[in-house]
């Protein structure tokens, strides 16, 4: 039998100064206009096409060589159980502020606590494709905080995705409840998806075996932080309407963005409409105290409808009838109205309420946090500890 290395495709080649086809394992065989040069590209070295070559890399990662000492045969063929051993080995290895708890996978039918173990088919759609949809719900003093709201909403992302379920609505809510409980966790997050699940590559879901749920609990051992922040002003395209109002798993213009803010130390960036007007950040919804005292939001017929930026308007109401808020508002909001606003506040499940203290060189306010933020948040957090039964389930 042939070896792996002799039976990889040869390169072909072509005169110097016509274009050259790349083999077909690289790229589908894409032609190379013959007047790029690869040396100007920095992509080989003066030791040939296949020699010590750079691999084209973000800021953020740490620079990758491959080298042609390398042999195929030097990577080993696994069996069942030392993949999985090497699979808990780097999990071991790895030191981060989140713990994961459990994992509920349909795919296997269960839930399991070992971390080695909570892995997902490559070839679910949701992976090489995005299609799925997702949602989270925070746990607290071993309470799911708007964990209906939160459910709802991933059962409206299916639909709009086409997105078929697994199981009816009560089963996949008694399903994540377990989990938690088998997490053991009192304060943390449950994050669940649904999926077109796995079957193949292509890209429709038709064979697609079916439809997929999983669910993670996860413990953040990162201590709340509710200090000022800064904001800058995307310039990462904001996502239509049709899929901004889906919480999907397309999350690469909200990761572009929010690496946007960290490269100008900002906190998070700031998408505006197609017409101008303010929509919301890459992961939360934004708000502003106006100098008449109204709460002012932009409307979600263009973003995300936030559950947790839902819940501060109603627990508004109560500022409102104290009179320290004039009143509550939904609606356009000018880039100039917000960075004159007397506060300016990211809400989210991941953030609650934050203060945004700068907009691009804009101060807002005096520059510190308002009352009506530290007002808001105090109710927020009051909420998830001690709030009514419509939005704190207990979990057995």
């Amino acid at each position: 039998m042939a070896s792996l290395s002799t039976s990889l495709p040869k390169p072909s080649f072509q005169h110097p100064n016509t274009s050259i086809n790349l083999p077909d394992h690289l790229h589908n065989s894409c032609l190379v206009p013959r007047n790029l040069s690869f040396q100007r590209l920095g992509l080989i070295s003066q030791q040939g096409l296949f020699g010590k070559v750079k691999i084209a890399r973000c800021s953020h990662q740490a620079e990758a060589l491959v080298d042609s000492n390398t042999q195929i045969s030097d990577v080993p063929i696994l069996t069942c159980s030392e993949a999985f051993e090497r699979l808990k080995k780097n999990r071991e290895n790895q030191k981060g502020k989140q713990q994961f708890l459990a994992m509920y996978s349909s795919i296997f039918g269960g839930i399991t606590t070992d971390t080695s173990a909570m892995v997902i088919p490559l070839d679910d759609h949701m992976v090489h494709r995005g299609h799925g949809v997702f949602d989270t719900a925070a746990i607290v003093d071993g309470h799911l905080y708007e964990f209906d709201q939160h459910l709802d909403r991933i059962l409206r992302s299916a639909s709009l995705a086409k997105i078929n379920l697994p199981f009816d609505r009560e089963n996949i809510r008694r399903i994540l409840i377990q989990t938690v409980s088998a997490s053991k966790c009192k304060t943390g997050s449950l994050r669940y998806w649904l999926s077109a699940g796995p079957g193949d590559f292509q890209l429709s879901p038709s064979d697609c075996h079916q439809p997929a749920l999983y669910a993670i609990v996860i413990q953040d051992k990162s201590p709340h932080d509710s200090r000022g922040i800064k904001v800058v002003t995307s310039s990462v395209p904001i996502k239509p309407p049709q899929f901004a109002t889906v919480k999907s798993v397309n999350y690469l213009p909200n990761a572009l963005s929010k690496m946007e803010a960290e490269e100008n130390d900002a906190y998070a960036s700031i998408w505006l409409d197609n017409d101008g007007f303010v929509a919301e950040g890459p992961s939360m919804n934004v708000a502003f105290v106006t100098k008449e005292k109204d709460l002012l939001m932009p409307a979600f017929d263009k973003i995300l409808s936030g559950c947790t930026a839902k819940r501060v308007l109603t627990l508004a109401e109560g500022l409102v009838k104290e009179g320290k808020l004039h009143g509550i508002k939904i609606d356009d909001v000018t880039v100039e109205e917000g960075k004159k606003a007397d506060e300016m506040m990211l809400i989210g499940s991941g953030v609650l309420v934050r203060p945004a203290v700068q907009w691009d060189n804009q101060v807002i306010g005096d520059g510190k946090e308002g009352p009506i933020t530290r007002a808001l948040l105090a109710l927020i957090l009051e909420d998830m500890k001690s709030g009514p039964p419509a939005v704190r389930v207990p979990v057995p």
